[in-house]
């Protein structure tokens, strides 16, 4: 009998360490398949070991059940310090039921992946929640900036025309701000809405003058051309200067720190026009950068 138990502790540590190796080569896609061999061997062990048990001696089957015992209790941790013997006693009861009916599902191991997603989202919600608390405790940019302008156009007599924030809003205040017949002439053509005479001159005067805008674009100068042309394109620094030189009119742009930043038409005969007046939001539109219309106050 001890030769045979001493066996059959070898068998089930060999086993033990086949299924260990077994299970850390796993995937996601092989792991269910790994887990369904791995207690189809330890199974087939335990009958195994068990009919070679009760094939010793039948009638000593009191006997065999506690050689039983005695052989998974040997693989199972020892307590140590003095420990009480309950938990020796409730592995003792579990072992005897697992020889006797080999049948009953194996409890469920926690799935690993939905507790991570579940700590990654409570993290992200709790940083969310931070970044809402730290942007109450923020000033206002759009209330201030909004009054800021306020201020300063009046300061230099100044009404405001609110335009559209569509990506247009740069062409749109310029031709906003223009006589109809200035603003037809530089493109001789029929357009649908106003703000598509001043993308076109601009564009046109990009593509013939290269030598000025070229150099600050950061893609060929065809494509780029054709954006401005023909698409909802934001403008920036590069069509004001084609605007003003275009049209021979200067552009002023009034920011709300007071700044009014002046982009010449770079001639000396502009017969007298007066300038065309620009307000430049940062933070007051939703979709960023925005330009109003401006007029001096005693205009009609």
């Amino acid at each position: 009998m001890e030769e045979v138990l001493a066996r059959h502790r070898k068998e089930k540590r060999d086993l033990q360490a086949k299924i260990t190796q077994r299970k850390k080569n796993a995937t996601k896609k092989t792991r269910k398949g790994v887990n369904d061999e791995c207690d189809r061997l330890e199974r087939e062990l335990a009958e195994k070991q068990q009919a070679e048990l009760e094939a010793l001696d039948p009638a000593k089957e009191p006997q065999i059940v506690d050689a039983l015992e005695e052989l998974v209790i040997d693989d199972a941790p020892a307590t140590t310090n003095g420990e009480s013997n309950t938990a020796t006693e409730d592995l003792r009861q579990e072992n005897h039921q697992q020889a006797s009916s080999t049948d009953q599902p194996q409890q469920k191991k926690p799935n690993r992946q939905k507790a991570r997603l579940a700590r990654r989202a409570a993290e992200a919600e709790a940083q969310a929640a931070a970044a809402a608390e730290e942007a109450s405790h923020l000033p206002d940019l759009r209330e201030r900036e909004i009054s800021a302008m306020k201020e300063q156009m009046k300061k230099l007599d100044l009404s405001e025309t609110l335009i559209r924030p569509d990506g247009h809003c740069l062409f749109s205040a310029c031709a906003h701000s223009m006589p109809l017949d200035l603003l037809v002439a530089q493109t001789g053509q029929a357009k649908k809405e106003p703000y598509q005479h001043v993308r076109y001159a601009a564009a046109e005067f990009m593509q013939r003058h290269p030598d000025d805008f070229a150099a600050f674009m950061e893609e060929p100068l065809e494509s780029y051309v054709r954006k401005i042309r023909d698409t909802a394109e934001w403008g920036g620094e590069l069509e004001l200067q084609a605007i003003a030189r275009s049209y021979n009119v200067d552009v002023n742009v009034l920011r709300a720190d007071g700044r009014v930043e002046k982009i010449s038409s770079g001639s000396e005969s502009k017969e007298d026009a007066e300038p065309i007046w620009l307000a430049y939001y940062r933070h007051s539109f939703g979709l960023g950068e925005h330009y109003n219309a401006l007029k001096k106050s005693h205009k009609s």
